[in-house]
């Protein structure tokens, strides 16, 4: 079974192949909604783009980012500042499956003046 180890958290939790991310964190009580996105939130489905993680490690053992995914990533301001400079590393836990051992980071910050926001 694959283990997704939850850097903040410092938790590392099993989870069988091809698991959702988002809700195998939930079981884990683990918190990817920061502040007011813990009571409003778009449930899973793709469109908040709150529950969005940085995959430290095992990229390779992550599900392929759908068009959904990316689509949502672009429009949503809060996706968009988030990924800049984690472009290929920033998933929506929601969309993300596991089919092997991941290392994430739960709740990044928005990137709203960092060095790489321009450019």
């Amino acid at each position: 079974m694959p283990t997704v180890n939850f850097v903040n958290e410092k938790k590392a939790v099993e989870v069988p192949s091809g698991a959702n991310l988002r809700q195998e964190a939930m079981k884990a009580g683990v918190q990817l909604y920061p502040g007011i996105h813990r009571v409003f939130n778009c449930q899973g489905l793709g469109l908040c783009c709150s529950c969005r993680v940085v995959v430290k490690k095992g990229l390779e053992n992550c599900s392929s980012q759908g068009v959904f995914e990316k689509l949502s990533m672009l429009t949503n301001p809060e996706g968009f500042f988030a990924r800049i400079g984690h472009e290929k590393e920033m998933r929506l836990a929601c969309q993300m499956r596991v089919n092997g051992d991941v290392e994430v980071e739960t709740q990044p910050p928005l990137n709203l003046h960092g060095e790489k926001f321009w450019g």
